[in-house]
Formats: C-alpha cells, structure tokens, sequence
C-alpha cells in the first residue's frame, strides 16, 4: 500500500469545483432508466450513451472521477477508443463498482439486506487496477424503518473489509453506507440512524487498520423518507446533515462526496451548496450522483445520435450546477441559463 499515492487520488477526487460522476448503473438498473425514454438496453446503447458523457469535454472539468459498471471499464468507443482513456484525456479518475448488488442477511430482520462482492474481490481489484480503476466503490444499505444492531454491524464490516482490500491494491475506496429515504420515516430518526451507522462504519474501519486519508466518504444526506408527512427545508437538511458528520466522521477523512439518493437534481443542487455556504467543516464536500447528474441528459439523449450535442449540453448544466455547489455558489436563479 502506497499511502501517499492512495491520498493524492483521493485529495484530486473531492478538488474544489469538482465531484464524481456515478455512471455504474448495473445493466438491470440502467435498463429502467432506458425503458423510461424507449431506447433498447443493448450493449451498444449503453456504451453509445456513456461516451457521450465522457466525451462531454467541457462538462467534463467539473467530473474528477466517473465510477463504472463492470461492463462499462472493458469497453472501448465507436471509434476503438479505450472509454477509460476518453475519461483520463478529459482530465478525470477512472473508478470501478466492485460491490455485487445485495441479499437478505440471514439471521436478521426480514428485508434487512448485506452486500455481497468480498468473495475473489483480491483477485479482481488487481486486474481493475492495470486497466486504469485508482478508485472502487461498495454500497451498503441501511432501511432507517427496518434496521438492527446486526445489520448494521455486517454492513459496516463489509465496508471495511472492502476498503483495507483496496488499498493493498492501491485503489482508494469509497465508502458508501447509505441509508435510504425511501420510506415516511421523519428527519430525526434519519439522522438518528446515520449517525449510528456512521460511527460503526468508522469503528470497523479502525479495526482493519484502514488510513482514512486514503478514502472518501459517500453518505447519504440526512434529508425525511420521500413519503413522510413533513418535508424539510434546505436549511434544516443542510445544517442537520453537518451536525451529523461533525460527530461522526474523522477529520482525517479528504473528502465526503454525498450521494443524491433520489432526491430532485436541483434539490440534491440546492442541499449541497448551502453545505458549503454554512461551512465550518475540516472536509471538502462534493458530489458523487447518478441519476442527478444523468437525468436531463438520458431524456435530451433519447437513444438517437442527433440528439448527442443537446444531451452533452444538458449533461454539462448540470455538472457546472453541481461544480458551484461544491464552493457554495450555487443560487436557484442559474437554473434558468439551461441549455
């Protein structure tokens, strides 16, 4: 493990103005997001919309790394390009999904899930690596309305584990426990279980001896369950959130890029910019979204080839939206200068 070269990686993952693009949809999950704008999920289309990302040049400067589906790392271009060169010539990391989806965890609760992955991932982070992967990212989810000490304990083992392996490669993890908003769970017991699970995943991180200046946090926000009564203001989503991390979160740590989770694109925007508006913090705050980075461009795309320049220009209004939220400067009235 080069802890120095690991930190430089993370460091230039969460650099000011910059943040992560989540383009590792599994070909299950990228086919609902296709069947919603009536293109074929073939392997074509996957990698015909993808590379019109990466090679979104001016979209790009605000994309420090791009996280890749298994699929996505080992394809090249229309025109024979390696897609993890056209990442690396517009100045970003290339980073690989190593997670493999979830299952029930015996023995706890019903619905309580454990991500799977760790099995031969020492034989697979090598070969991720010579293709170009410096960051890998695993996913852990917590059901605020369903959770156990031993869901909890598993899934923070697992990060873990995930995490000290990556860094024998020399690949830096991020650490991604989200707890979901699924449900009509209020902030509080949001904040409540995020704190929980974030000092567990901390406390496992210490055990298997993990250098948290080699990693980066992606947590979710402490935002209510999507179908609970009362919503929250930015105000209260952005304090409660810093409240949170400032307890929980070493400031060791480069960087936490957050992830959108399903909120709105412009409220996962407007959420993260007033983060960094209130400030106060010993980390670099970003971005590490999927479909609130990808949204806009999937419909402007709409699987037809003339239709490529409008997609990159909604993928870049996008990616600069979230770029000013990561120095705070993001304000409503700039979603207007939409292409």
């Amino acid at each position: 493990m080069n802890l120095d070269a690991l930190n430089k990686v993370a460091e230039a993952m969460v650099a000011p103005s910059r943040g992560i693009l989540a383009a590792d949809e599994s070909t299950g999950t990228i086919k609902k997001r296709f069947d919603a704008i009536s293109v074929e999920n073939t392997e074509d289309n996957r990698r015909d919309y993808r590379e019109l990302m990466f090679r979104a040049k001016e979209a790009m400067q605000f994309i420090s790394g791009v996280i890749l589906y298994d699929e996505t790392i080992w394809q090249s271009a229309k025109d024979g390009t390696p897609l993890v060169k056209l990442i690396e010539q517009a100045g970003s990391i290339p980073g690989i999904k190593v997670d493999e989806g979830t299952r029930q965890l015996a023995g706890a609760k019903p619905g309580e899930l454990i991500t799977k992955g760790l099995d031969g991932l020492d034989k697979r982070l090598p070969k991720y690596y010579e293709q170009g992967a410096r960051f890998a990212k695993w996913r852990a989810v917590i059901d605020p309305t369903n959770v156990s000490y031993a869901g909890v304990l598993a899934n923070a083992h697992a990060l873990a584990r995930y995490a000290n392996l990556c860094q024998e490669f020399n690949i830096v993890p991020i650490v991604e426990p989200e707890v979901l908003m699924d449900a009509d769970n209020d902030i509080d017991t949001t904040y409540a279980v995020t704190e929980w699970v974030l000092k567990e995943v901390f406390q496992q991180l210490y055990y298997l001896n993990v250098p948290l200046e080699g990693i980066v946090l992606k947590p979710n926000m402490i935002v209510p369950g999507k179908k609970a009564a009362k919503q929250a203001s930015v105000d209260e989503v952005a304090e409660k959130t810093i409240r949170c991390l400032k307890a929980c979160v070493p400031s060791a740590v480069p960087g936490i890029a957050y992830l959108s989770g399903g909120q709105s694109d412009e409220l996962a925007t407007a959420h993260l910019s007033r983060m960094n508006e209130i400030g106060g913090f010993p980390w670099k705050m970003t971005f590490s979204y999927g479909r609130a980075l990808q949204a806009a461009p999937q419909k402007a795309w709409s699987g037809k080839a003339e239709n490529v320049g409008k997609a990159q220009a909604a993928f870049l209004h996008r990616a600069r939206m979230n770029g000013l939220a990561s120095l705070g400067k993001w304000n409503p009235s700039l979603e207007k200068q939409a292409a």
